[in-house]
């Protein structure tokens, strides 16, 4: 089973800016991205949150390479219509991979008694994953909503260009049941009006006394 999410679980968008869409930057010539619902999936999650009045949570990437679309004071830098932050929620400005890193996130999210979060956003394989892994690590109860990311092609050092589909779906693969529960959007959504009892948590890193409590069936 996994339980409702209620006050202590956080939403928490990836770097949902502007400049993710300018995808000759991300993947080159040939550069496309996967998932183009992810944005409509992002914001019924967003939407649903606020009508619960449940925390919600930003990151806002400000990049230290100079050709960096992800910039705070250019317009691509600029948050995705429809996914902007409201006055009283919290906005984390990052300038490396992981949301984290370098940034007061993580006292924010204490001080707030939150210890679930939900994470959507781009990019599934950079920004996302390297959140995903830390909070896992950290002991949140991490959620991965998979059809509310997206990512771009990448291209090898032998030139091969991988498929967004492939690099987002190897992402996800790798973060399922080692750092997080991966989830789709109309579950997250059906997991904010009650328990799903056909659901299973599926991370790999809990803690031992979880664990015996698990086997213990108290959980």
């Amino acid at each position: 089973m996994i339980q409702k999410f209620q006050r202590e679980t956080a939403l928490l968008l990836v770097d949902v800016q502007k400049g993710v869409n300018l995808l000759k930057h991300w993947g080159g010539n040939t550069g496309r991205r996967n998932n183009p619902g992810a944005e409509d999936c992002m914001r019924q999650l967003l939407v649903r949150w606020r009508q619960l009045s449940l925390p919600v949570v930003f990151t806002r990437h400000n990049s230290r390479s100079p050709n960096s679309p992800l910039k705070v004071h250019l317009p691509t830098g600029a948050f995705i219509e429809g996914l902007e932050p409201q006055p009283e929620e919290v906005v984390v400005v990052k300038d490396v991979n992981g949301a984290l890193i370098g940034t007061n996130l993580e006292l924010q999210l204490r001080r707030l008694s939150i210890s679930r979060l939900v994470v959507v956003g781009f990019f599934t394989n950079m920004c996302v994953e390297t959140t995903v892994r830390h909070a896992g690590n950290l002991g949140f109860d991490t959620y991965l909503v998979e059809d509310a990311c997206a990512t771009t092609n990448r291209v090898g050092m032998d030139g091969v260009d991988y498929d967004a589909e492939t690099v987002h779906a190897l992402s996800v693969a790798n973060m399922n049941g080692e750092f997080c529960t991966v989830l789709r959007s109309p579950q997250a959504l059906e997991l904010l009006e009650g328990n799903l009892l056909e659901l299973k948590r599926a991370p790999g890193n809990r803690s031992s006394k979880e664990l015996e409590c698990n086997e213990a069936g108290l959980k």
